[in-house]
């Protein structure tokens, strides 16, 4: 298993701005060399905790960009952090998607569709983000925007929260303050497995030898939307590891522009 890609150098992006008053309130832009059709919002991972920033993004980040992209990959608050975890994380998701459109517009940035693309934990909170349109109407999250597809990149173990905590996931719990059992209202809430069905098109993709995230929470996830009627695909990755799927260097590569295009 290859963490190279986690400290690997990539150029800055063109532009940072910010979403809120808080230092992780920001969103960083990359844009390609020509009119982007595309807006691909890459959302990172690292089990929501404050050690683990949008830095390691980077190399990614910027081949989506060369690749014809536009590229918006948002910081948040995290677990750990002032602000982080129940309800600063999801406060500054949704918050940052709500302004997205501005930001972008400010740069000349007007995509034809939105990708929502996450790794990790950033696999559920781009989930969690597409459906939004399914809370409560007296959630502050409640919103009509969609986006136009969700990729999820090894992103299952932590889709379905409760599944998560009984599998002794602590991080899971540090995000939500508590168990299942304890707070159940917020793991209904913060759970896009526990929304479904989003009505947005999914793609999952997995490596099979991801030891992180085990790949049979991805195909869980998957029979799970399926039977709500959503439309998912499965994409299983052969030999490939936990960190590979946002690796641009990796065989991985064409299998997540094809997700990002289909």
């Amino acid at each position: 298993m290859s963490r190279e890609v986690l400290s690997r150098p990539a150029p800055p992006p063109d532009r940072t701005a910010a979403y809120g008053p808080h230092p992780d309130q920001v969103v960083d832009l990359r844009l390609p060399p020509g009119p982007a059709g595309t807006l691909v919002v890459l959302v990172h991972g690292g089990f929501w905790r404050h050690e683990y920033d949008r830095g390691h993004t980077g190399p990614l980040a910027d081949a989506l960009a060369r690749a014809g992209y536009a590229v918006a990959v948002p910081e948040y608050r995290r677990v750990g952090g002032p602000g982080g975890g129940w309800p600063g994380t999801f406060d500054d998701v949704s918050t940052c998607l709500e302004a997205l459109g501005t930001i972008c517009a400010a740069r000349g940035v007007r995509p034809r569709r939105t990708v929502l693309l996450g790794h990790s934990a950033g696999g559920h909170l781009a989930l969690w983000a597409a459906a939004r349109h399914r809370m409560p109407p007296e959630s502050p999250w409640r919103s009509r925007w969609s986006p136009d597809r969700v990729v999820s990149l090894a992103g299952c173990s932590v889709l379905d929260l409760a599944d998560a905590w009984e599998l002794d996931d602590n991080a899971t719990a540090d995000l939500l303050g508590g168990s299942a059992r304890e707070v159940p209202e917020r793991y209904a809430l913060a759970d896009p497995a526990a929304l479904l069905p989003l009505a947005v098109p999914v793609t999952l993709l997995h490596g099979t030898a991801d030891q992180q995230v085990p790949v049979a929470m991805s195909r869980e996830y998957a029979a799970r939307a399926e039977r709500a009627g959503d439309s998912v695909e499965l994409v299983e990755l052969s030999g490939l590891d936990h960190f590979a799927l946002i690796d641009p260097l990796s065989t991985a590569w064409p299998d997540l522009l094809a997700a990002i295009d289909s």
